[in-house]
């Protein structure tokens, strides 16, 4: 090991590079008394063109800390658990690349959920960027399927296996990736590789992965013990932990939520690809792909109203309202979203609730009823005088719009009506993420015999849906005071 090439970052001098601004939800913290090689490999993934973001510097900066007492590497095996696509591949084939360059003779495998897949990242991704590298002149690549390899001058190989594999369970091993770790439903791989290990000078074991489901024994072991080691502040061993996820309890659908648990956001993915994974996904899948939850961390929702009932009332696209459509706007306590909603019913008879915005803050709420209401007519524009969208009620009617101000009743019955709608398979609505979202999460609070929404105790931000059942009442008691009218598409 050349000393000459570590960073080393001494008591009281800066870091060489700025932690992460996406805090962990827990790391094992950096030893400033130690150097390390993650400068080194922030090297190496320059070169490859793929240059560390800071959440990747600050796993491989404490990853690659070096004993001083040794010499030697540290950390024996490193933890890591991030929500998708925020470049776990390329930290990955830095750490792979930097110890075959710098270790010669090195024996390197690297593991995927199947070997179709760690065929697939290997030739896709590592071979392919290897070869337009700086490097492409140091290897060479054997493709022989069961045998591939990238074969480095220095004698150092990178090869591939899989769960249940022997490939790597009979040579000495200096470094192990098992990528996608959720999908080991045991520690098979591990204890086949681990004896391989053991006689090696500083061998480390990455098992790197996006929350698992149920079936991920393996994982999960180890997210469960990384978690009590670092949130205890325990003493340094031989064992590195990092993870990055959402607090189980935060909106799904908050943009907010996204950036306190996805390091990459705006740096190589931005908000609008994020949007459309959690329109096109189902919930539970969006938490664990984007917000690395598992189905144990996420509280499991659909308290009042069943998955399978809600799903089966949504309305298929094109479909709408004819005849009088009323309005609602409700916003959250704290005013940093607000939501605004259409009641009507559809052609089949049926009613229909459908989001027509859901946006942060409220200055934009009164423009749009305004707009809305100037437009469609509405047989009642809906505002709970009680609650936090209360403010909104003198501008409108300055305007000139009417507002209906249900009474603590009203609301009661307003839910009560929604449900009971929703229950019985009368109910139809226009699918939208923040409305799913507040279904699922959202609680009751007892008024007498009756009942309300409760934005205490539910999970997620609920204005969709208490936007929607004011919306459903507002048109339940005031559609035969207004004309006929055509066909409504909010």
């Amino acid at each position: 090991m050349n000393a000459r090439n570590l960073d080393h970052a001494r008591p009281g001098a800066p870091a060489p590079l700025a932690r992460c601004v996406c805090p962990t939800r827990c790391a094992t913290p950096r030893d400033p008394a130690r150097a390390t090689l993650g400068g080194q490999v922030a090297d190496v993934a320059e070169a490859l063109g793929t240059p560390l973001m800071a959440w990747q510097r600050q796993v491989a900066d404490t990853a690659l800390e070096v004993d001083p007492e040794t010499g030697r590497l540290a950390y024996r095996e490193v933890g890591l658990t991030v929500p998708r696509q925020q470049g776990k591949t390329t930290l990955e084939l830095a750490v792979l690349v930097h110890r075959a360059r710098h270790w010669a003779r090195s024996r390197m495998l690297y593991s995927a959920q199947t070997r179709l897949h760690a065929h697939k990242k290997w030739e896709d991704e590592h071979v392919a960027t290897l070869a337009r590298s700086p490097y492409a002149g140091e290897f060479t690549v054997r493709y022989q399927r069961g045998d591939e390899a990238v074969r480095w001058r220095n004698g150092s190989l990178h090869g591939i296996t899989a769960p249940g594999e022997k490939s790597g369970h009979s040579e000495v091993l200096d470094l192990m990736v098992a990528d996608e770790a959720w999908a080991l439903e045991d520690a098979r791989l591990e204890q086949g590789v681990s004896p391989t290990m053991v006689t090696r000078p500083e061998p480390q074991l990455w098992v790197v992965s996006t929350a698992g489901t149920a079936k991920s024994a393996y994982l999960r072991a180890k997210v469960d013990r990384g978690r009590a080691r670092t949130l205890s502040g325990a003493g340094q061993g031989s064992v590195a932990y990092f993870e990055w996820s959402a607090d189980p309890v935060a909106d799904p659908a908050d943009p907010a939520t996204w950036r306190s648990c996805m390091p990459a956001l705006g740096v190589t993915i931005d908000e609008a690809v994020i949007a459309a994974e959690l329109e096109r996904l189902d919930l539970a899948d969006f938490c664990r792909a984007y917000l690395n939850l598992w189905p144990g961390d996420v509280p499991s929702g659909w308290h009042v109203l069943a998955e399978a009932v809600w799903r089966a009332l949504a309305a298929p696209d094109g479909e709408g309202m004819v005849g009088p459509v009323a309005f609602a706007a409700d916003t959250t306590p704290e005013r940093s979203w607000s939501s605004v909603a259409a009641a009507g019913r559809r052609a089949d008879g049926k009613a229909h609730v459908e989001v027509v915005a859901h946006d942060r803050g409220t200055a934009w709420v009164v423009p749009r009823l305004l707009g809305l209401a100037e437009r469609w007519r509405p047989c009642a524009v809906v505002v709970d005088a009680t609650g936090p969208a209360g403010s909104l009620i003198a501008p409108l009617e300055a305007a000139g719009v009417e507002v209906v101000r249900p009474s603590a009743g009203d609301a009661a019955r307003a839910c009560g009506a929604l449900y009971d709608a929703a229950t019985d398979g009368s109910l139809r609505y226009a699918p939208h993420p923040a409305l799913d979202a507040a279904v699922a999460g959202a609680e009751r609070r007892q008024l007498g015999d009756a009942w309300a929404w409760s934005r205490r105790a539910s999970s997620v931000v609920i204005s969709p849906l208490v936007a929607c059942t004011l919306a459903s009442w507002g048109h339940a008691t005031r559609a035969h005071l207004a004309p006929a009218m055509p066909s409504i598409y909010v």
